[in-house]
């Protein structure tokens, strides 16, 4: 359950974005690559949603799925991230004036980031301070965490869309 909901609020929310971004600029905001690299990415963590901790209140008793909460949450949550997304697409235009390169590079690893923490916050009712995520969900969330980060810097990251952001830019 806690990979269908984070995985179908995720999609939802990268669809309702990529088609605000394709209305809205001159060039694609991702390229297939670098959809199939986060979505490759970001599954990685999910595998450790089956081994995760469970909150005592949610398995006291059987329950059944609700496909009605998994629309709802579906829907909310995607539109929450496609708020982020728009919000970094008018920071990445505006402030840093990206062009398609840039913008590519910046929004896959604002995409990624929030994927993998929304994914971390939402795996159970509880306040996500007070239950611990299992050991392999934790781990690989760090370690695709840090890989985002360094995905511009991999050799040959280029032929995927990507470019090394300029450190002078984030000071503008």
């Amino acid at each position: 359950m806690k990979y269908v909901l984070t995985t179908t609020s995720a999609n939802l929310g990268n669809m309702v974005s990529m088609a605000a971004a394709s209305l809205l600029l001159p060039f694609l905001p991702l390229l297939p690559g670098q959809i199939l690299l986060n979505n490759f990415l970001s599954d990685i963590p999910a595998v450790g949603l089956a081994g995760d901790s469970v909150d005592p209140e949610l398995v006291d008793r059987p329950r059944r799925r609700d496909k009605r909460l998994i629309g709802r949450f579906r829907v909310a949550f995607g539109l929450l991230s496609s708020c982020f997304d728009i919000l970094t697409f008018g920071v990445l235009r505006k402030w840093f004036h990206a062009g398609p390169e840039l913008f590519r590079t910046g929004w896959f690893i604002e995409s990624l980031l929030t994927e993998l923490v929304v994914a971390l916050v939402v795996r159970m009712r509880r306040p996500f301070y007070r239950s611990r995520p299992g050991r392999l969900l934790l781990v690989s969330t760090g370690a695709i965490i840090a890989l985002t980060f360094a995905v511009p810097f991999l050799p040959h990251a280029s032929a995927l869309g990507f470019v090394r952001p300029p450190l002078c830019c984030w000071w503008r």
